[in-house]
């Protein structure tokens, strides 16, 4: 039986060993799964079971002699090493040159045209880690109502805010003002809202994020897939990495156990298609804190939901598990890492035990989902799709 549905899991960040280049993103060493499991002992018997040892060194864990499907890692052949990136190469698009980033905060003069459309000062300007910035200056903030401007290694242009001094629509109405002053105008890739509550000491950043993303610079595979007719369901922060565009439906969680719990809502309602989820909290939560152990637990989590869904595939289902970048939390850095990426794809219609090994770019995986809805080809990648069919 041909494959009809298409479920994929993006583990946000979730990399599995230093690409070539990695020095020339200063990121040698970055092993995110590899280096954690030598901190943490891993159990991770279901990702096991579908050949995670094969791609991935993870300590004390021997490989299976018969993974349950496909295998194999993939490389970023992009510039660049951010989530809209990553998923932009998976959905079939490449980039040369890499989105800009400012290490040194922004220009003088993106803010001061910023500062003139909100009417009030900002205070930051400074790449940093979100919860350290907004425990550094949150006092300052809800002293003044001056909104927080920071950035990190990526292309991001993020405001962060105190709801209850900034209202969470006021700080959106700031970032579509931003998005326009440095996406459009300077080609930022995202502009992100970061909402927190509480008191000095005691900060939470909220679920009410909201990322303010370019629109893919080519036709994705989500455009092809919308364009002939199929659903594209969108699971947390898809919607944004993608601009809306190619999407037929979506929903937004708080969590990546709302992420699978939405998972498995949307596999008992829409029969066909694709349903395209990212799992964030590996990224915002634990490796973007240098927390090895809030990972690995976030992992044995993930482990343990999708020993759960497994068994609810149907007979023309295929499950793809993959990655768009690395963030080792074991690194001085907390920026992201230009890594390998694992997937992992099973189902009936899948042969097991399959070796995809490395594959030169995210996008033979969008190109081989393309394949299956007769709906590419796109304009890079190759497909696998005649290596893996029973």
């Amino acid at each position: 039986m041909f494959p009809n549905r298409v479920i994929l899991i993006v583990m946000d960040s979730v990399g599995v060993g230093e690409l070539p280049d990695a020095d020339a993103y200063g990121d040698r060493g970055s092993d995110t799964l590899g280096n954690i499991s030598r901190v943490v002992p891993l159990k991770l018997p279901t990702l096991r079971s579908l050949g995670l040892a094969h791609v991935a060194h993870v300590h004390g864990m021997p490989a299976v002699g018969h993974p349950l499907g496909a295998f194999g890692r993939m490389a970023e052949q992009s510039a660049g090493k951010d989530s809209v990136t990553g998923h932009w190469e998976i959905a079939g698009i490449v980039l040369s040159k890499a989105f800009p980033t400012f290490p040194h905060g922004f220009p003088r003069e993106l803010l001061g045209t910023f500062e003139a459309r909100i009417g009030r000062r900002t205070i930051g300007n400074k790449a940093a880690s979100g919860t350290v910035i907004i425990e550094e200056l949150g006092p300052e903030h809800m002293r003044t109502g001056f909104p927080i401007v920071y950035t990190s290694a990526d292309s991001v242009f993020q405001i962060a805010a105190h709801e209850e001094i900034i209202p969470v629509k006021e700080l959106y109405r700031m970032c579509e003002m931003a998005y326009e002053l440095a996406g459009e105008g300077m080609g930022i890739g995202r502009v992100i809202a970061r909402p927190f509550v509480g008191e000095p000491g005691h900060f939470t950043r909220t679920a009410n994020r909201h990322d303010y993303a370019l629109p893919p610079s080519g036709t994705t595979l989500l455009d092809r897939l919308k364009a002939a007719g199929h659903p594209v369901f969108a699971i947390g922060k898809i919607q944004d990495l993608f601009a809306g565009r190619g999407i037929t439906a979506s929903v937004h969680t708080a969590s990546d156990d709302q992420g699978m719990d939405e998972i498995q809502h949307a596999m008992r309602a829409i029969p066909g298609g694709l349903i395209f989820a990212n799992l964030v909290d590996f990224d915002t939560q634990y490796g973007h804190r240098n927390d090895p152990a809030g990972y690995a637990a976030n992992l044995e989590r993930f482990d343990a939901r999708l020993a759960r869904l497994l068994p609810t595939l149907r007979a023309r289902d295929v499950l793809v598990i993959t990655a768009d970048h690395g963030n080792d939390p074991t690194t001085p850095s907390t920026d992201h890492a230009r890594e390998h990426v694992p997937v992992f794809l099973v189902g009936q219609s899948v042969k097991p035990g399959v070796d995809l090994g490395t594959r030169a770019t995210f996008a033979d995986l969008g190109q081989t989902i393309a394949e299956i809805f007769d709906a590419g080809p796109l304009a890079h990648g190759t497909s696998f799709l005649r290596d893996i069919l029973t």
